[in-house]
């Protein structure tokens, strides 16, 4: 499978299912569009599936992690090893994703896209980690090229068969998650050279940067652009150029969501980074892409109005992790079993107030 041939085989979503499943809606005991983006939802997720009974009830977060040469420059509020360090934390169960992931019943899979260090998976006994090291850590896209053309394609290519591999397994909704330190310098290169947006907007304090780091990260994602210049019209090369590998296959699931006909729930600024790639270069995903919710990342809310979707949830978050996915995996759910559940006027023998009759 080439990505080319990925790109061929995605689909737009079912506007004849998407029309029944609004149909359905008009007919349910309740005002009309009562409750709001929950009934846009349902309706998506018909579309997805093709069916008026969608399902969502198995559900798995995939949490990307790599690591990355920009950390050098003094971007981030914490060392680069606790990339790895996090990612044995997920291991072990103890992160905030996998907190929330519990609750909502998602499986949590932790994948070593190209952090530096090695993850000894029996060390932690953790059946849920793959290893698909791209390499160990990108190059400083400060100074040059994150990777190599070659390298991004594999990163993509190896996101979209894990979530592929989760879909044939009846993983029925993915979302997605992240793990690098200093991921939100090339995620917000991304968004620049994307969406065309100032380095002002599109670049915030990560994890949380004093203001004089702040202006140095601006610096450096300006920087990286110039020395790059990538190409916003080739999500390869923006990738290779300014990208990171656990940004790849964030992608890589984006794409594999579009092409099995299956909803992905993006995280926040990092997933979002992925999804502007994988948007780049199929515009139909965003038919299958549900924002998770608003980061409180400065251009979060820019990155998610050019892929055309709105945030599910506005918590404040700025984790990552993919918990804000897996707790918008919730509000999916809900509305799910509205569009499902609830009576019509005729089952429900309620007077239908547009036409002031008991039907």
């Amino acid at each position: 499978m080439n990505i080319r041939k990925i790109i061929r085989e995605i689909k737009s979503i079912d506007n004849e299912w998407l029309e029944k499943a609004k149909a359905r809606t008009a007919q349910l005991a309740i005002p009309p569009r009562a409750l709001g983006k929950l009934h846009d939802v349902s309706e998506k997720l018909c579309g997805i599936a093709q069916t008026l009974s969608p399902d969502t009830s198995r559900r798995a977060v995939l949490v990307m992690a790599g690591d990355h040469g920009v950390a050098v420059e003094g971007v981030s509020a914490f060392p680069q090893e606790v990339t790895g360090e996090m990612v044995r934390n997920f291991l072990r169960g103890g992160a905030g994703i996998n907190v929330l992931a519990r609750m909502a019943g998602a499986e949590v899979i932790i994948v070593d896209m190209g952090i530096i260090p090695d993850v000894d998976k029996s060390c932690v006994g953790n059946a849920h980690f793959r290893i698909c090291k791209v390499g160990r850590g990108t190059a400083n896209i400060a100074h040059g090229s994150a990777m190599s053309r070659e390298q991004a394609e594999e990163a993509i290519l190896k996101g979209f068969s894990l979530a592929s591999e989760q879909f044939s397994e009846g993983i029925q909704i993915i979302g997605t998650g992240d793990m690098g330190i200093a991921n939100t310098t090339p995620s917000a290169a991304i968004g620049i050279a994307i969406t065309g947006i100032s380095t002002e907007t599109m670049v915030g304090r990560g994890t949380g940067v004093n203001d004089q780091a702040l202006a140095n990260k601006r610096r450096i994602v300006e920087q990286a652009l110039a020395v790059n210049r990538p190409d916003p019209e080739d999500g390869l090369d923006v990738l290779f150029k300014v990208g990171g590998f656990e940004i790849g296959g964030i992608a890589g699931c984006v794409l594999a969501a579009a092409y099995h006909r299956r909803p992905v729930v993006i995280d926040g600024f990092i997933s979002t980074a992925g999804a502007l790639i994988a948007y780049t270069l199929c515009p139909r995903v965003s038919d299958y892409v549900f924002a998770g919710h608003c980061s409180q990342e400065s251009g979060h809310r820019a990155m998610l109005k050019h892929l055309g979707i709105e945030p599910l949830l506005d918590l404040g978050l700025r984790l990552g992790e993919g918990t804000g996915a897996v707790l918008a995996m919730n509000v999916v759910e809900g509305a799910v079993r509205i569009f499902k559940e609830v009576l019509t006027f005729e089952e429900a023998e309620v007077t239908n107030e547009k036409t002031n009759s008991t039907v």
